[in-house]
């Protein structure tokens, strides 16, 4: 017997050097265990013969039992195409091969009853199978098939070398059989019987060949269980080295800077929320060990002001912080409002973005370096090498999703002791999300607005209430508000848009000749860029027409209404994100989502979402929900830092978090694994350990 799980797949019989290549190159199966745990992506139900008289043209993929009756090869050259008719004396079906079908006409034997397997169509008035699965029947006994038949993905690539999904079901049957019983245990006994779980040899054998549903639902709760344990095993193990082997500054006093900015410069009283999050932070930073904390706070939460609280206390402590944004726009607007929020106070705060100029970055960094700079904010500029603090004990992330992790883990190398790391976003995140991909954090949440601000109206107009629209800008200009009118515009070099946006900034001109409109979008001039928002943010031009730069990093709480085109276009989380440029100050503000009259029912869902709450975490778990939770956060701009295999963070939320509590109940009575029962645990453990990266130590 083989031992299958680490072996190459070219030592799999049947499997040659050119399949083995294209398995590798297509699918990234380098070995029997990757094969293995390729599963199916769904099943046919084969418990059923059909008569040909009972088949019609709607069916899914069915079986029947007939004979050939006649086999031609029709047309020439690249047109060629195999035509058969067969008969089961009920009726005449047709069948069709555009490839194989030199083999196809050398395996049929005359006078021989075959099972065919296909998916129905109607051409000519008659039903047509192409392509169909052929078995012979011998000895009157039909061919072995399981009663469900897995199907697996492959690429048009793999097909032209014919290595379809009947393929790997036949490499599957192969390696069952060589492998015998040697699949290694990966759960122990004690938790798959407080689970009720398959073992992994009877899961893994049951996914690829279920003989009925109960079976096959089983052993899909059993891998995926396997799955999400290791994750949470992986993420709490981490967490937990965190909190007690790696050593953080402390930051034990809280200060005459902190106490004076309280007292003196904040013209509202922080919400309770925005306080309650200010204390746990300073809690953290004051236990020895390194904070490594998440912040979330839905647009208008009040983000900026607990950052800039919690760096006061790390400058009243002797320490230098950071705060790195993913855009200039958004960099400079943090400035910006911190340097006028601190205006007066011993705190030197500095700028460093792509567009520095050199002789100011050259004093800046010397400055840097000497200690001589409190709190330096800035965009990707500030990961550069050249880039030294005298003394950094906090870094801070806003909208860190937007940043890879290879980016955000060279801050962490900006000081001898690992600076605190605080993570913010206005993207609140679904809680199974939270739970996986951000495990290993302490999470806050900001979850009160601003005292006096109103939830925002949000309606959905189609094209054709484009001058009921324009009535209602006009009403809002005349009180003295302004309005945003965005475009999409998925790539910056896209001339479509681009058209799209410069239209739409004529036909605003052309509407409302009496006011000041403002174009802004990425191809601009950073000059010419900020002189726009200038104009736009004093009151200046009425009217900005832009792209999705101003989803983050523009406050002008006058902005009252959002028109936002297109809105087809956007995701949920996108279009919540622009909602949140208007409803910043005192008077009721509007969100427009302006659409064509033809919706896809994926649009129309986002579309009752948007009008139907105001509510961030609703729209992020009906987000992921849509779209799915790798396209919302990761180890680059999207994707998971982990692989899912057979696990949905959408569906399973409720496995998410049991199998979480299992692996914690784990952890909490052997936290080193050294227990004999818990072996098989840390084996998968230190498996896992080589075979991936652990990008969650830095998330």
């Amino acid at each position: 017997m083989m031992q299958p799980c680490q072996s190459a797949l070219s030592c799999l019989p049947g499997i040659g050097p050119k399949w083995a290549e294209l398995l590798r190159a297509e699918l990234h199966l380098q070995t029997c265990e990757d094969l293995l745990t390729y599963y199916p992506y769904k099943y046919v139900d084969r418990s059923r013969v059909y008569r040909i008289a009972d088949l019609r043209p709607d069916m899914p993929y069915v079986q029947f039992c007939a004979r050939f009756s006649s086999l031609n090869v029709v047309g020439a050259g690249r047109k060629a195409r195999l035509a058969a008719t067969v008969t089961d004396g009920t009726g005449v079906v047709e069948l069709v091969w555009f490839k194989g079908m030199q083999y196809v006409r050398s395996a049929v034997r005359p006078d021989t009853d075959y099972l065919f397997f296909g998916k129905p169509t109607e051409f000519n008035h008659s039903i047509t199978v192409a392509h169909p699965e052929m078995e012979p029947v011998v000895g009157g006994q039909m061919p072995a098939v399981s009663p469900l038949q897995a199907f697996y993905n492959t690429t048009e690539r793999m097909k032209k070398s014919y290595l379809n999904s009947k393929a790997i079901q036949k490499m599957m049957t192969t390696l069952f059989v060589q492998m015998g019983g040697s699949i290694p245990e990966t759960l122990p006994e004690h938790i798959r019987t407080r689970c009720g779980l398959m073992s992994r040899a009877d899961a893994l054998r049951v996914i690829h060949f279920p003989a009925d549903n109960r079976q096959l639902e089983k052993a899909r709760l059993s891998l995926k269980f396997e799955e999400l344990f290791y994750i949470h095993i992986n993420i709490l193990r981490t967490r937990t080295a965190r909190h007690t082997r790696q050593a953080g500054n402390r930051m034990p006093k809280v200060g005459r800077l902190l106490n004076t900015f309280y007292k003196e410069k904040i013209p509202f009283e922080p919400t309770g929320a925005q306080k309650r999050v200010v204390r746990e932070i300073v809690a953290d930073m004051n236990t020895g060990c390194q904070m490594n904390r998440l912040v979330q706070g839905d647009v208008g939460s009040g983000k900026t002001l607990v950052a800039l609280m919690v760096m006061l206390v790390v400058v009243d402590n002797g320490f230098q912080a950071c705060l790195m944004a993913p855009t200039e726009i958004l960099a400079t607007q943090h400035f910006q409002s911190i340097a006028a929020m601190l205006d007066g106070l011993p705190v030197r705060v500095e700028l460093l973005t792509g567009s520095t100029r050199k002789s100011v970055r050259t004093q800046l960094l010397a400055d840097l370096a000497a200690g001589r700079i409190d709190i330096l904010i800035g965009t990707h500029a500030l990961i550069e090498d050249t880039v030294v603090f005298a003394n950094l004990g906090l870094a801070i992330i806003d909208e860190q999703h937007r940043f890879g992790v290879a980016q955000r883990a060279k801050l962490w190398a900006k000081n001898v002791r690992p600076p605190h790391v605080l993570v913010m976003t206005a993207t609140p995140i679904p809680r199974t999300l939270a739970m996986t991909v951000y495990g290993d954090l302490d999470v806050s949440v900001i979850d009160e607005l601003p005292p006096g601000r109103k939830p925002v109206v949000t309606e959905h107009y189609y094209h054709s209430r484009r001058g009921r629209l324009n009535a209602f800008v006009r009403s809002e200009i005349d009180k003295g508000r302004q309005v945003y009118v965005v475009y999409p515009l998925i790539e910056e070099s896209e001339k479509m848009d681009i058209k799209n946006l410069t239209d739409g900034y004529e036909y605003m001109q052309s509407i409302f000749p009496d006011c000041n409109v403002s174009m802004v979008h990425g191809r601009l001039r950073p000059a010419e860029k900020d002189e726009a928002m200038r104009r736009f943010a004093s009151g200046e031009s009425k009217i900005m027409v832009a792209t999705t730069v101003i989803e983050v990093g523009v406050n002008v709480p006058n902005a009252t209404v959002m028109i936002i085109e297109s809105a087809e276009r956007f995701g949920l989380s996108q279009l919540h994100q622009l909602r949140g440029r208007v409803g910043r100050g005192a008077d009721q503000s509007y969100c427009i989502l302006m659409t064509g009259d033809r919706l896809s029912e994926d649009t129309r869902r986002r579309m009752e979402v948007m009008t139907g709450t105001t509510d961030g975490f609703e729209i992020a778990e009906a987000d992921m929900r849509l779209r799915g939770p790798g396209n919302m956060e990761g180890t680059q701009q999207s994707g998971l830092p982990f692989e899912l295999r057979i696990a949905d963070l959408c569906h399973d939320a409720q496995l998410v978090s049991y199998s979480r509590d299992v692996a914690s109940s784990v952890l909490n009575a052997d936290p080193d694994l050294q227990k004999p029962e818990n072996a098989p645990i840390a084996a998968r453990v230190e498996q896992l350990r080589r075979d991936s990266p652990n990008w969650i130590m830095i998330s």
